[in-house]
């Protein structure tokens, strides 16, 4: 019984196993009968079952998927060319009148059936979207590197089909991979990374930095990257460094003029707060004027008073400015002396305040200007002792020597009756009464009125007859009523006023004027002549102010001519030799009013 057991289960297995070799006989002889030839894909050849491709019928394969465990690819870089020339291929619905446009039906070029049926027509040249007339498309399109001649227009077919054959050039750099790359068990290829590193195929392999012309791009854009971080890293440093200097000078100067102030506290100005200089201007509503010194802004105390306030703008040597307008102008009191009423100082915020003068400065009236009204001689004269009697008080009618250096027209305001007074005390120095002789590291002033003894040291020693000279000179303009260097003068021996005045009074001539009364014509003469003594060379020939009040005052007849000043000999050497001088000491000149030397 067992052994007939046995004997079945063998005969099963072996007709099971039959079964299956004839089922996989049958399913290769499928294949093989639907003609299932090799495939390939790329370099990879022979491609048969059970694999396949996916453009191949499914019987060609098994339908089983596989993994596949290991692949290895060769990478490669390639770089778009910048080719800018072409040759298109159109064609058109009609046809097209155009001097870019080459008829392609004389140029023998085969481009199918459809499009020999159209106009057709050649392009040669970059070609843009509009350049493509409305009744035509693009067919073909070539690009080419041909090197001849670039225009559009005068092409023929022949240039057509040596483009066409010319093609485009490539061009590639030939790595010697054999230099670059150590021994590797594989083989001694190399290729170029995204990185422009030269990359060698192996398990042990050594990459080298390659420099191809591409990469000086990159050089300059590094160097660029390299200097732009040392701007950004070392720009906070120096700003910062500049903003530690900025504060320090104008800390080192709010506290030399908040020393000054409590050292002075006696002084007559009223200290006033900037947000009520804000509510005299009404918020700077109503500007008069603007200098080197800063702006002049009219303004009106809380009695109803009006006032002049003088922003300063840009302060000099730690303040001294303010500090020399606060310390003369503010102990004085004089009829023709302009008064300062109060001062602002809150940070770098600077102001001084004075009587308003209605009727501006001194040299709208002397100097022609439309609009204003001439002064009469005898205004002129009554405003020039005036004058003469202000400078004449801050030299001696005060404790202290105040030596203006800047007294010029512009430098004297007058009220509604037109009294003068002095102003503008920037450049003011105090002296003891006994010192004769002052020192000063530079000259200042504003130049044309400046002493020569603030330029040639051999002639004397600056003093108060600084300030004599400088009335000389505005004497002479307000006599005049003109500037004493006149460039447009009617003749040349006129350019210089002094020159010609002194020659023709010297000369016992007179000076023409127009509908002037001989009582006039002899104040005049007794200003211009009082002013040729103010205006000696050296300091000693001059007269001092307490004199020259007395001259002006006196009748000309009582005066006599002063000796010829050296500077007049020649009318160009004052100013030649006055602009030599101030060119060499032109960093360390101040100014006033006008903040820097103007020649007047």
């Amino acid at each position: 019984m067992a052994r007939g057991l046995t004997f079945t289960a063998g005969v099963l297995t072996a007709l099971i196993a039959v079964v299956l070799v004839q089922e996989t006989c049958s399913d290769a002889a499928e294949v093989n009968d639907h003609h299932c030839p090799p495939s390939s894909c790329g370099n990879i050849h022979n491609i048969s079952y059970p694999f396949r491709l996916k453009s191949d019928p499914e019987i060609c394969g098994d339908s089983s998927q596989y993994r596949s465990a290991y692949t290895t690819y060769l990478p490669k870089r390639t770089e778009d060319t910048e080719l800018s020339r072409s040759v298109v291929l159109m064609s058109c619905e009609k046809p097209v009148n155009s001097l870019f446009y080459l008829d392609a039906s004389t140029c023998n070029i085969d481009s199918g059936e459809d499009f020999k049926k159209r106009y057709r027509y050649v392009k040669v040249g970059r070609t843009n979207a509009s350049d493509v007339e409305d009744s035509c498309k693009v067919e073909k399109m070539f690009l080419t590197s041909w090197p001849e001649s670039d225009d559009p227009i005068n092409t023929s077919c022949t240039d057509v089909h040596n483009e066409l054959l010319y093609g485009f050039e490539l061009s590639w750099l030939q790595v010697p991979c054999g230099s670059l790359c150590v021994h590797t068990l594989i083989s001694n290829y190399c290729y170029l990374d995204d990185a422009n590193l030269v990359q060698c195929i192996g398990r042990f392999s050594l990459s080298i930095p390659m420099i191809f012309e591409a990469s000086l791009e990159q050089i300059g854009v590094f160097i660029g990257l390299h200097f732009a971080a040392k701007i950004l890293l070392g720009s906070p440093c120096v700003i910062a460094f500049f903003i530690y200097k900025w504060r320090r000078r104008h800390l080192s100067m709010c506290d030399a003029v908040e020393n000054f102030l409590q050292s002075h506290n006696n002084l007559m100005p009223i200290r006033y707060s900037y947000s009520q200089i804000k509510k005299m201007t009404k918020c700077f509503k109503d500007k008069l004027g603007e200098g080197g010194y800063g702006s002049v802004y009219k303004g009106k105390l809380q009695s109803g008073h009006l006032v002049a306030i003088k922003m300063l703008g840009k302060s000099k040597g730690n303040g001294q400015d303010f500090i020399n307008e606060v310390a003369t102008i503010g102990r004085i009191h004089h009829e023709n002396v302009v008064q300062l009423i109060g001062y602002c100082v809150e940070g770098l915020k600077r102001a001084l305040i004075y009587e308003f003068m209605p009727n501006g400065s001194l040299d709208k009236y002397i100097f022609s200007q439309e609009g204003n009204i001439p002064l009469s001689i005898e205004k002129t004269n009554n405003i020039s002792l005036g004058v003469a009697h202000g400078i004449e008080y801050l030299h001696h009618g005060c404790d202290m020597q105040i030596l203006h250096f800047d007294i010029k027209p512009h430098n004297i305001l007058l009220d509604e009756n037109f009294t003068p007074k002095v102003s503008d005390f920037g450049l003011a120095k105090l002296y003891p009464i006994d010192d004769s002789i002052v020192s000063l590291t530079a000259a200042r002033g504003t130049l044309g009125y400046i002493a020569p003894e603030l330029f040639y040291k051999n002639i004397g020693g600056v003093s108060y007859k600084a300030d004599v000279y400088s009335f000389g000179m505005l004497l002479l303009e307000t006599a005049s009523k003109r500037k004493n260097l006149n460039a447009f003068a009617e003749h040349s021996s006129q350019i210089y006023f002094p020159t010609w005045v002194y020659g023709q009074f010297n000369e016992g001539n007179d000076i023409e004027m127009e509908d002037a009364t001989e009582e006039e014509k002899k104040t005049v003469k007794k200003m211009i002549i009082v002013a040729l003594w103010c205006i000696q060379m050296k300091p000693s020939d001059r007269p001092s102010m307490n004199k020259v009040v007395e001259m002006l005052e006196g009748e000309v007849e009582c005066l006599q001519m002063p000796s010829k000043p050296f500077l007049l000999s020649s009318p160009k050497r004052p100013i030649g030799d006055v602009e030599d001088n101030l060119n060499s000491t032109s960093s360390s000149i101040q100014s006033g009013e006008s903040s820097q030397l103007t020649q007047n």
